[in-house]
């Protein structure tokens, strides 16, 4: 099974109530490839970069299965670099800086090598390049799943809806579901969603879980409690690599194995917060996803008896 993935690779500053970053690398691509790497191989990347992006960083995903065939290296022009400022609750922060760079001239191509995938991960771009993307699949992937944000509902609701009735399955989380229906209800809104063509919704709640929804089944996964949550960037895009990287191991797109992924993706996305960027995403082993993915089990398992 492959997976492709399209998305941004980038530098990051961060700053949070327990420390600061100056430049890292990041984007939703890099962290849904150091995440979904764990699962399968090959992850076939489609990104822009300029020629200040490490080399070191590209040889080390290229050793973790990740495929850069599809990654386009503009000369003499700088990397999409992004810096912000998380508030105390590490809910809420403030964009400081955006310099789209090479990302301005973004227009992906898929590689020859990269057509028959059966999975794609649709990061958060442009709704038009999403489409785009789609449509120079030769053929049609076993599922699409695809990120996107408040940002292009406010300037793009129109070709954002048009890409959703291409998709299988879209990631958002509670405030992008509500924005994009207008409902408070996410029950509600799961059903206006889905009635605009995914089949299946997953909204993410950040520390408090995320819930799947397919027809009239609800699932509702919690997030791990964490003693330290230093950095928060990317944990969605870890989620969506952790998850796509568990369908694409298994080929299974059943509703009871989308809950499987649901707690393997908040597995992944609990580690990625623990450091800043990408840095714990590089240290972990399966025997530490396998504990993690244990302490979910502990998390949600009991036995009641019924009165």
């Amino acid at each position: 099974m492959s997976l492709i993935t399209v998305g941004t690779m980038a530098f990051d500053a961060i700053e949070t109530p327990f420390g600061k970053t100056e430049k890292i690398i990041g984007g939703s691509a890099v962290y849904v490839a150091y995440a979904a790497s764990n699962f399968v191989k090959p992850v076939q990347q489609i990104s822009i970069i300029g020629d200040d992006f490490p080399e070191e960083e590209m040889a080390d995903l290229r050793s973790r299965g990740v495929h850069l065939d599809g990654v386009e290296i503009i000369q003499g022009k700088k990397s999409f670099f992004w810096s912000g400022r998380y508030h105390e609750d590490m809910n809420s922060r403030d964009t400081l800086v955006t310099e789209l760079n090479v990302l301005a001239d973004f227009d992906p191509k898929i590689p020859d090598s990269y057509q028959g995938a059966e999975f794609l991960m649709l990061g958060n771009l442009a709704p038009k390049i999403q489409l785009n993307v789609i449509q120079e699949l030769k053929q049609r992937p076993k599922l699409i799943a695809m990120d996107t944000m408040n940002f292009w509902m406010d300037i793009a609701m129109p070709e954002l809806k048009i890409v959703l009735k291409y998709i299988d399955m879209l990631i958002v989380n509670d405030a992008e579901a509500r924005q994009l229906t207008g409902m408070f209800s996410l029950v509600k809104a799961a059903k206006s969603i889905m009635a605009m063509g995914p089949k299946f919704l997953i909204i993410k709640k950040g520390e408090h879980g995320a819930l799947l929804f397919h027809g009239d089944d609800v699932f509702y996964a919690p997030a791990l409690p964490l003693e330290d949550v230093f950095d928060p960037t990317g944990a969605g895009d870890t989620f969506a690599g952790g998850f796509m990287g568990h369908i694409a191991k298994t080929g299974d797109i059943s509703f009871e194995n989308m809950k499987r992924g649901i707690i393997v993706g908040s597995a992944m996305a609990s580690f990625c917060v623990e450091k800043f960027g990408p840095t714990r995403l590089k240290e972990i082993t399966a025997d530490d996803i396998n504990t993690r993915l244990q302490q979910f089990k502990n998390l949600v398992s009991f036995d009641i008896e019924l009165v």
